[in-house]
């Protein structure tokens, strides 16, 4: 094997690359988000410096299905955001990642940083429910409800379609999100440890509802979600998007410091 193949080579195994080169397409994806307000000492503990808490109090559970990935494939994930500030900028930090298909996770840690771990995610329709559950290890930790498409965020007139609230949508998740990303050197020591920054791009809202919602979160010690208690239930939200996921910058180098 030639230098000049090693180099060209997207990431590991060179024999049989996890993941190609991006960006990544994602087609039909579709998001289960869980508003709620939480612990506000649970929150400032969970995010890392510099970023702080925005002051809402508020965490988002989310479960989301991904059919069409380009170099992904079909898989799902859950997990917790948690809305923050970095130097005055608003900005999601996400906390927790479990998925159940190798590609993103390696793809995910190794690129960006998502703090992405195995898991069994699965987002469904049960009669009138949409209905999200993440088990670890075979073990129930999240389990969320919304009543099925109650309140339709896109209007309809004359057969056309026409954007109500669909415009919010995009704006949130136009933000830039941030991820804790960590990678060990040879000896064990800490080869990168950044705040990696990244905002979705080319977003296309195909349907989205809003509605009543309830979240369940319970204790594990290898995934858990529920050290960030629920107090309150602010909203559910359920839409269906195509996005572009680009290249990520840093944000924060902690290893680059004075």
């Amino acid at each position: 094997m030639k230098i000049e193949q090693i180099l060209r080579s997207p990431a590991m195994p060179v024999a049989s690359p996890s993941y190609p080169r991006g960006p990544y397409r994602f087609i039909d994806r579709e998001y289960l988000i869980i508003v709620y307000e939480s612990d506000p000492d649970a929150i400032r503990q969970t995010l890392p410096e510099p970023l702080e808490p925005d002051g809402s109090g508020q965490v988002l559970y989310e479960f989301i299905k991904m059919p069409d990935s380009s170099g992904f494939g079909d898989y799902q994930e859950s997990g917790v955001v948690i809305p923050a500030k970095f130097q005055g900028q608003h900005i999601n930090f996400t906390a927790q990642m479990y998925l159940d298909c190798h590609p993103p996770i390696a793809g995910g840690r190794e690129i960006w940083g998502f703090p992405k771990k195995l898991g069994h995610p699965n987002l469904c329709v049960m009669h009138d429910t949409l209905t999200g559950e993440l088990k670890y290890s075979g073990v129930t930790v999240a389990l969320a409800t919304m009543a099925y498409k109650h309140e339709n965020l896109i209007c309809s007139h004359s057969g056309l379609s026409i954007a109500c609230d669909v415009t919010a949508i995009e704006e949130k998740m136009k933000k830039t999100q941030v991820n804790l990303k960590i990678i060990p050197d040879i000896d064990g020591s800490l080869k990168i440890a950044q705040l990696v920054a990244y905002n979705l791009e080319h977003i296309t809202i195909k349907g989205a509802w809003e509605g009543p919602a309830r979240l369940a979160l319970f204790p594990h010690v290898n995934a858990p979600v529920a050290d960030l208690p629920v107090k309150k239930i602010v909203t559910g939200l359920h839409f269906t998007a195509d996005l572009t996921l680009p290249y990520g910058r840093v944000l924060y180098d902690y290893l680059k410091t004075d």
